[in-house]
């Protein structure tokens, strides 16, 4: 039948793109990459021994107050909790132009979850959840381990406390490469089996109902906003709005644009009072002037990452005819094997 040819089809490309990452990763063994492998595991195990020595000797935001085994048990759950974030979001954007029907015996709580996801515009409702999520999880990792203003560890030298602690490298370093990259990178090869546990399930609801309490439903305006200025009609993914639920949704737009415009505000006046943690030699105006500059380039990677996933499943006819999406698409997919996604992760 044409489904059983489709599934035959899915499943040989699938194992294809797994072939040549197998290629891939015994073709790129070389002195360089080998070396970057090195010393990138060496700042990762320091980092982490230092991150730990500071819990351990209560020197960070959270573990001051004398409690710091709590601190580390609340550290290494934001960790893990980040990391299912991050790597959950490559899997549900990727497998969307994939039907569900293909996997819901191999992989049932992956078929469970994207039955739901796949649905009207329930993608859009868990990525403004998640993203809402990642920082919330972000700031949870950043309390219990990051050092405070006279941490200090074992007679280091002052350069090393000024590079990896008061600079928040080494943090920066363990939350990207334990709590985001290696899940990212494992989900944009391993979609389905990522997703495929009851804690992904939870992690997929968690970030709904993020979504559904309003917080950043200003971001729909925003969408809507954008959309007109480039004189582009908005895909309607549900039937559009009426009555209850139409009012339901702007009142949560309006809550989010009061909370939005109050955190702007305290932010702004926190830039030119001097009260963030912000170098002092820098003056007021640059930093504000680097927030939104900041803010921009991370609302870029943002998108270019969900854009990169959700074409990631689709087949070089379904991806259009522009010259500058498809050479993005040969640089991503078509070189060394098909890994420069995860390398742009």
């Amino acid at each position: 039948t044409f489904h059983a040819w489709k599934k035959k089809s899915y499943c040989f490309r699938f194992y294809q793109e797994r072939r040549n990452q197998v290629k891939m990763a015994e073709g790129e063994n070389d002195p360089l990459t080998l070396f970057k492998n090195f010393y990138s595991t060496c700042l990762l195990i320091f980092s982490a021994i230092c991150i730990h020595g500071l819990m351990l000797t209560n020197q960070t935001g959270l573990s001051k107050d004398g409690n710091s085994y709590g601190t580390i048990f609340l550290f290494w759950a934001a960790i893990i909790w980040l990391a299912m974030i991050e790597g959950g979001q490559a899997s549900h954007v990727g497998l969307a132009p994939v039907g569900q029907e293909l996997y819901k015996e191999s992989h049932p709580v992956s078929y469970k979850i994207a039955e739901h996801c796949n649905k009207g515009a329930n993608l859009d409702r868990y990525l403004l959840g998640r993203q809402f999520g990642v920082i919330f999880v972000v700031f949870c990792v950043n309390l219990s381990g990051g050092p405070i203003g006279t941490a200090t560890l074992w007679n280091m030298p002052e350069w090393v406390i000024q590079v990896f602690f008061k600079t928040g490298f080494s943090m920066i370093l363990f939350t990207c490469m334990v709590g985001q990259l290696n899940t990212q990178v494992n989900a944009s090869i391993c979609m389905l089996d990522f997703i495929n546990n009851y804690f992904s399930l939870f992690t997929y609801w968690g970030c709904i109902f993020v979504e559904f309490t309003g917080f950043v439903h200003f971001s729909y305006a925003i969408s809507m906003i954008v959309h007109n200025l480039a004189g582009q009609q908005m895909e309607q993914k549900e039937p559009a709005k009426e009555g209850f639920d139409l009012l339901f949704f702007w009142t949560r737009v309006l809550f989010s644009f009061g909370i939005l415009s109050f955190s702007l505000i305290i932010t702004i006046a926190a830039l030119f009072e001097g009260k963030t943690t912000m170098w002092d030699s820098v003056p007021k105006v640059i930093s504000v002037i680097l927030f939104f500059g900041l803010m921009s380039v991370v609302g870029m990677l943002e998108g270019m990452q969900i854009a990169f996933f959700g074409v990631a499943k689709l087949t070089e006819e379904e991806r259009g005819n522009n010259k500058w999406a498809l050479s993005t698409c040969d640089i991503l997919y078509n070189r060394r094997n098909g890994m420069n996604l995860p390398g742009f992760m």
